[in-house]
């Protein structure tokens, strides 16, 4: 089995997209929303998601009630990789709401002043349980590790004609706050994930499981024995359980495996 190997992008147009995805893809001519990189049910998914209008308000569900829809649940984490001044997400709410609070909100419109909007910066690392009740602003570029899955119900879409799920948004959405801020390296029964800062070279430990590495920053080159691969912002590798590798020159990158 090599050491490592290459995982391959997907791009997806959205309506909050960006035509300016440098310097970690080609600019395209449509707006694109997310770039994922699916390895496998033996890895987390990772997205690179790109903003410049808001997101809807939404939420995921999880284990239990993803699995009447043959799915699983949705927890994520969200390191950011560029924000424009003010830039924002809101994770949760400012202040415990009732369901009937909720509700009402929802059909006024006014749930979009009851979350809590946290204003971001690069390098900043957020959290978000299944059940959080969130949504990302415009001028962001994030990258995202999530749970295997694409099950989201939207609440609000700021008059946008796409589906809402409000039945089943209600039923799963924590009504508590929550604060979202987290710090490097995170961990949770889905997903860890770590943060690399790599000067020079950097000797990678093998895990006992497979991992993603994920290029947000710099270049370099991936090593493993007489197997070498340079590396760019925006490129994405699994790496084999057991194996270890070297990384040679300098940027930022990830980890992340599913424990």
């Amino acid at each position: 089995m090599s050491p490592f190997r290459s995982i391959t992008p997907s791009f997806h147009e959205k309506v909050w997209g960006s035509t300016g995805l440098a310097p970690w893809f080609p600019n395209p001519e449509n707006k694109t929303g997310e770039v994922w990189f699916d390895g496998g049910d033996h890895l987390p998914l990772i997205k690179f998601l790109f903003t410049t209008d808001r997101l809807s308000v939404q939420v995921h569900p999880d284990d239990e009630y993803a699995a009447a829809f043959n799915s699983r649940g949705k927890t994520e984490m969200w390191h950011v990789l560029q924000a424009a001044p003010g830039a924002q997400v809101a994770i949760g709410f400012r202040r415990r709401l009732s369901r009937e609070h909720l509700t009402e909100a929802v059909a006024d419109g006014t749930v979009v002043s009851l979350l809590n909007w946290i204003r971001v910066r690069p390098g900043d690392t957020l959290f978000v349980p299944a059940g959080t009740v969130h949504a990302i602003g415009a001028g962001l570029a994030i990258c995202e590790i999530q749970q295997r899955s694409d099950l989201t119900f939207r609440l609000f879409d700021y008059g946008r004609p796409r589906e809402l799920h409000l039945e089943q948004a209600l039923a799963v959405a924590s009504l508590s706050p929550f604060n979202g801020r987290a710090a490097m390296p995170v961990r949770c029964p889905f997903f860890h994930a770590e943060r690399l800062l790599l000067q020079n070279e950097l000797p990678l430990e093998p895990l006992e499981v497979p991992s993603a590495l994920i290029v947000v920053e710099g270049e370099g080159m991936l090593k493993a024995g007489l197997l070498a691969e340079p590396f760019l912002c925006g490129h994405v590798f699994e790496l084999a359980p057991g194996k270890a590798v070297l990384l040679r020159g300098t940027g930022v990158l990830l980890r992340t495996w599913i424990p």
